[in-house]
């Protein structure tokens, strides 16, 4: 399980840094349909991280108290 949350973690942090570099290409290119492409990669790399936050406290609150014992192996 502790591998598994590091190969989660790792995605993640490698897709907000992909959400990153498109908002400054968004920014810098000169394309009609850039505004819009900017804006909405804004609002993903704003609200991903926000939805995966929100996850991760549900999910802790439905799990319960966590066992001592559960990540030792």
């Amino acid at each position: 399980m502790k591998k598994t949350k590091r190969i989660l973690a790792g995605l993640g942090a490698v897709l907000l840094f992909a959400m990153y570099g498109a908002t400054l290409v968004f920014a810098l290119i000169d394309h009609p349909a850039s505004a819009d492409l900017l804006m909405a990669s804004i609002a993903c790399t704003i609200l991903f991280p926000v939805l995966l936050y929100a996850y991760i406290l549900v999910y802790r609150l439905l799990k319960g108290p966590k066992d001592d014992n559960e990540d030792q192996t």
